[in-house]
């Protein structure tokens, strides 16, 4: 593989590389090692020397992030590009029928790739750490890119070209957002790394030879995903058919709750049933204010009961217990990605751990400030606390609460 002709071509003449991209048996593996390590390390080396070497000035003088940061989050960014690849084609792969195309994992892996290739090439400029911000401009041309790949190697119509672009993206920005965690990247990758340069050594495969998830994984989730937005589709074009401008947007509205709400819609408990988890006192401390609602639209909505507790003297905590409702797909993204995460410095150390089954996040500080604790039950609830009491104190007032009883109530409003 020519690696040069090749970025040149689908930078410079898109339109007619496509087909000879759709046309080719690159096997998976050859196209990592050939095409995407020598591409993706140069915005991590450049990103480096940037980074850590040249600096950035603030005013009165350069700031440079320490060599060792800065070497961990070179590495960290070239093993993403792998990774991102990966994931990138599974979504596009997932939803494929949605959009009217054929599943192809080799071909979804394809588009991947080489839609990333202005941003990779682009990240030269993060040698100059100013200039990087132009690198902004090559990601969105990569969404073209995509937008006119799609067509050609999914076999997706021309006219739902669009949708499928957008849909996309949306999916890729909720499980990068999540993603995003240093530690959870890194404990994913080896994964990834192992079905890249070995699993997937062999040729061309066609749809019916993708490989198979358990259901209860994360990428079984996420082609059931994939499953239920084409069900929203078939419903979308329903409402289209009609003519009936306020069904096509309450069709639209009911696709996007449910790629929030990660294929499935959830109506939140109401706000009456969520008060009750509110106690009087809290660390030691005596109700101030509160304050409950249930706010959001149509299939996206979300109830949060909140409350102050203080002793007039200085000492004050925050409580707040949301059930996420509408957007909890985003938050069984967390558990589906088995992220932690874990940072230390000279202010506060912070760290994020799967505790008995259940996401437990804890931002202690060493300058006397506020300190926080937060647990996510059953991939929906979220109940956190923040105040400038002992840590210790915080932790142990999270657990006078309920939790047991909210995490039942998982199941409640809950429409497959």
């Amino acid at each position: 593989m020519d690696i040069v002709t090749r970025a040149k071509n689908i930078c410079l003449t898109p339109n007619s590389e496509w087909p000879v991209i759709a046309g080719e048996a690159t096997p998976p593996g050859t196209l990592i090692t050939e095409y995407v390590v020598p591409l993706a390390a140069i915005g991590a080396v450049a990103g480096f020397i940037g980074g850590s070497i040249v600096g950035t000035s603030i005013g009165f003088g350069a700031f440079r992030v320490p060599l060792v940061t800065g070497l961990t989050i070179a590495i960290f960014s070239f093993v993403m590009a792998i990774v991102g690849c990966f994931i990138i084609s599974l979504i596009i792969n997932a939803l494929a029928p949605t959009f009217g195309g054929t599943k192809d994992s080799n071909q979804a892996l394809k588009v991947a790739v080489y839609s990333y290739t202005p941003a990779w090439i682009a990240g030269v400029l993060q040698i100059l750490p100013l200039l990087g911000v132009l690198g902004i401009l090559a990601g969105l041309y990569g969404l073209y890119l995509l937008y006119l790949g799609l067509p050609k190697l999914m076999k997706c119509p021309e006219d739902k070209a669009i949708g499928y672009t957008i849909v996309v993206v949306v999916c890729a920005i909720v499980l990068f957002v999540i993603v995003g965690s240093v530690t959870s990247a890194i404990a994913f990758g080896p994964a990834m790394s192992r079905g890249f340069f070995s699993g997937m050594s062999g040729g061309s495969s066609s749809s019916s030879s993708a490989p198979q998830f358990a259901k209860d994984s994360a990428l079984g989730k996420l082609e059931d995903f994939g499953k239920k937005l084409e069900e929203s589709n078939k419903k979308m074009e329903a409402a289209q058919k009609t003519g009936d401008a306020n069904a096509q947007a309450a069709a639209a509205i009911e696709t996007l709750g449910t790629i929030l709400g990660g294929g499935k819609r959830v109506d939140p408990i109401g706000i009456d049933e969520l008060k009750p988890f509110v106690p009087e006192t809290f660390a030691g401390l005596p109700k101030r204010s509160s304050n409950a609602e249930k706010t959001g639209m149509a299939a996206i909505m979300v109830s949060k009961a909140e409350a102050t507790y203080g002793d007039g003297a200085g000492k004050e905590v925050r409580l707040e217990i949301t059930d996420t409702g509408g957007m909890s797909g985003m938050v069984g993204l967390v558990s589906w990605m088995g992220m932690t995460e874990e940072k230390d410095n000279e202010y506060s150390s912070e760290r994020t751990r799967k505790v008995n089954g259940r996401f437990v996040h804890e931002k202690i500080s060493k300058r006397g400030g506020d300190n926080e604790f937060g647990i996510v039950l059953g991939e929906r609830f979220i109940v956190g606390a923040t105040g400038n009491v002992p840590p210790d104190q915080l932790r142990a007032a999270l657990e006078t609460i309920d939790l047991a009883r909210l995490e039942s109530m998982k199941g409640t409003g809950v429409q497959k």
